[in-house]
């Protein structure tokens, strides 16, 4: 299914399922999923100026500052595949980060926020069991393993558990994390684009709810725009 000029951003606490969920909205809209760590390493392997600003902080291991993400959102939303809209995970993270997508001028606005939310204790149980692959990133876990033990059902990479997948240190994010987004919540609720899901249910489930949100918002934006054409017909 696609539909045109649907903007879309996942936010959401590590565990969350935003990974899981920008996979199914991708094919279902049929618009990418663009999660900004695949993004990095995108522009990085491509050596555009944005990609190779971005090498230089990764290689040092220093916090890329917001200009250069920005740009980078921007080099990534121009290409062909995003001609329809996005789907943005990871961006934005705070306030002027969401102030300059809104200033971006892309073809396919901001439509919805999806605000996946999720109790800390199942975070905490589903980052503890999650493994990862090492090469291509792809999650699985110890409920749901790989097809051939530990080795990646994609590229067939190692799969292992994070270091930093410890309850000390997922605790630690998630307080940064509560810290940073809060305002930015606030921030698009008051813009009526925040959406609120329910994340702790069946990953089927929270699809579900999600593509529903979705279906209303472009539902209400055809019809304001033919309650418009209809304004000006008779203007």
């Amino acid at each position: 299914m696609s539909f045109a000029n649907l903007g879309l951003v996942l936010i959401g606490k590590q565990g969350a399922g935003k990974g899981t969920q920008g996979a199914e909205l991708s094919k279902h809209y049929d618009i990418p999923h663009i999660s900004t760590g695949e993004m990095f390493r995108e522009l990085v392997r491509l050596e555009s100026p944005t990609g190779k600003e971005l090498k230089q902080y990764i290689a040092k291991g220093e916090l890329i500052p917001d200009e250069t993400v920005i740009k980078a959102v921007k080099e990534r939303l121009s290409f062909p595949d995003c001609a329809h809209g996005f789907i943005l995970d990871g961006f934005p993270r705070t306030i002027t980060q969401a102030e300059a997508l809104s200033d971006l001028g892309t073809p396919s606005k901001l439509d919805l926020v999806i605000n996946l939310e999720i109790p800390t204790r199942l975070v905490l149980q589903r980052l503890t069991r999650r493994r990862v692959c090492s090469n291509c990133g792809a999650n699985y876990s110890l409920d749901s393993p790989p097809k051939v033990p530990w080795i990646c059902d994609v590229c067939n990479g190692k799969v292992t558990k994070r270091v930093d997948d410890t309850e000390q240190v997922i605790q630690k994010r998630l307080h940064l994390y509560e810290d940073q987004t809060r305002p930015l919540l606030q921030w698009y609720k008051t813009r009526g684009l925040l959406v609120d899901i329910d994340a702790s249910r069946d990953s089927n489930e929270v699809t579900r709810q999600i593509v529903n949100a979705i279906d209303q918002k472009l539902k209400d934006k055809k019809d304001s725009k033919v309650s418009n054409n209809y304004e000006d017909d008779i203007s």
